[in-house]
């Protein structure tokens, strides 16, 4: 599907086949010297028809074509590497570009989940299963890095990054003032909360995503394009959703660690979740991966937060309430 949503600027649907995502909104902003590729896909057929057919609608030659990346994940990045050439300039926010570059092995991830309790003869199949290991890049674009402020103009527009972290480590949003319009990545979601998940210590990541959407909340956006679902109109309503959904998982995580102290997968498996399924035990091991890793985000909040403490035994990390 190939829309136009303003003189210069149109959405294509990339389909993301077995994903309850559905697809990525790539938005191509059309420009007479270089047109920009905001979000691309997964590296696979699907994503890269979709692309090329879109852009050929749209009269769009990849020669003349540049792309901003909202952040790391493999649905808006690995389709890129199919599509750029040597004279492509890739724009990423610093934080994750340094991430990709100096991406080595999951080895370190593993090791993290194994800690906070997912069961060993999960994760092997958790990580062939996921999206970046199936459908990630095979090779990095020479990328340019991206920070707070950068502008982009464009086909009439005058976008400026608006850094959001908290759903990756450098999520960063793209602002047109002059029209109130927000391309948000993953940062705001219509129908869906995005996930806010964690992989490593040293950071904490639902406070950088709180924080993120109290930034947005000052500024005046009237249109907000998503890069999964639906456009949406009310991006204040939304980011108060999104603040309430939080404070009540906070609260949904608090009420479990009663009953006495919690890896992060066993507190994963204790939390309400919207997945057609009769038990935890019962999802698909990377809802579980998904599940078990914003758990681990909101323990940490809440364990800077002081209101939960932290125990090593044997190997493996707990939580109990303080």
């Amino acid at each position: 599907m190939v829309e136009m949503l303003f003189p210069n600027l149109y959405r294509i649907e990339i389909p993301l086949p077995g994903s309850p995502l559905g697809w990525v909104n790539s938005y191509i902003v059309k420009d007479p010297t270089r047109n920009l590729i905001i979000d691309t896909g997964l590296n696979r057929k699907e994503c890269l028809d979709a692309m090329l057919a879109g852009l050929a609608q749209i009269g769009i030659d990849l020669e003349n074509c540049d792309f901003y990346i909202t952040h790391l994940h493999a649905d808006h990045f690995a389709l890129a590497q199919l599509l750029f050439d040597e004279n492509t300039k890739v724009y990423m926010n610093e934080p994750d570009k340094t991430y990709l570059e100096n991406w080595s092995s999951w080895e370190p991830i593993t090791k993290f989940y194994a800690m906070h309790g997912f069961p060993a003869d999960e994760i092997d199949l958790a990580i062939s299963s996921h999206p970046a290991q199936k459908y990630g890049s095979d090779r990095l674009p020479v990328m340019s890095g991206v920070k707070e402020g950068d502008s982009f103009g464009r086909g009439g527009f005058n976008f400026t990054a608006v850094a959001t972290p908290g759903h990756t480590p450098g999520h960063t949003c793209l602002y047109e003032p002059e029209k109130k319009l927000l391309i948000s990545g993953d940062h705001i979601l219509t129908d869906i909360t995005p996930n806010i998940g964690c992989w490593s210590d040293g950071i904490n990541p639902l406070k950088l995503y709180l924080e993120s959407l109290e930034k947005i909340y000052r500024m005046r956006v009237d249109v907000v394009l998503p890069g999964h679902r639906r456009i949406l109109n009310d991006c204040r309503g939304r980011i108060e959703e999104l603040r309430q959904h939080h404070i009540e998982r906070l609260d949904e995580v608090l009420s479990i660690l009663g009953s006495g102290p919690l890896s992060g997968y066993e507190t994963a498996s204790r939390m309400s979740w919207d997945i057609d399924s009769s038990s935890f035990s019962d999802f698909p091991v990377q809802q579980k991966w998904f599940a078990t890793s914003e758990a681990i985000a909101h323990l940490q909040y809440l364990e800077e937060e002081e209101k939960i403490l932290r125990h090593e035994q044997g190997g493996r990390r707990l939580f109990s309430l303080a």
